[in-house]
């Protein structure tokens, strides 16, 4: 069960990375109608809230990893690279509170519904970005579309 659990934030994380890809470098900057972030402080938040929680479960986990300050640069190769270090770590974070007695520090009720939790907050900002990106007129293509819900291939 634990692996698959693993494999599961596994999957989650690599759609995150393969909507990243998708994304037209300019098109960071894309603002939804209703305002909030833009594109890349979307990803920059899926990020930051994953920092938050190494800081308040396992700061041990944080080395080398810095969070990602509103009003800085973005680019797709920093977001990548700061995602990709992030899911490393909470990979870890999960695979310490899968072990019989383990828990993530700040969260009830176990470690199975933080990674709902988790992939919940994280699948509502994927959307948020998607329709940011439509209203700007920098829709994904059909391929990332349907490709975010192929957690078989993915």
């Amino acid at each position: 069960m634990k692996d698959q659990l693993l494999e599961t934030w596994r999957i989650h994380h690599r759609i995150n990375l393969y909507l990243l890809e998708a994304v037209a470098e300019t098109s960071l900057a894309d603002l939804s109608a209703s305002k909030g972030r833009n594109v890349g402080e979307q990803f920059a938040h899926l990020h930051n809230v994953r920092l938050m929680w190494l800081q308040s479960a396992a700061p041990d986990l944080l080395a080398d990893l810095q969070k990602l300050e509103k009003g800085k640069p973005l680019d797709k190769a920093l977001l990548k690279a700061a995602l990709t270090a992030s899911g490393a770590a909470i990979e870890t974070l999960l695979s310490r509170a899968l072990e019989p007695g383990g828990k993530i520090k700040g969260f009830k009720p176990h470690p199975i519904a933080w990674l709902g939790y988790l992939i919940s907050h994280e699948s509502h900002h994927r959307g948020q970005i998607v329709i940011t990106l439509k209203q700007s007129g920098h829709p994904v293509n059909k391929k990332t579309s349907f490709g975010l819900w192929e957690w078989g291939t993915r």
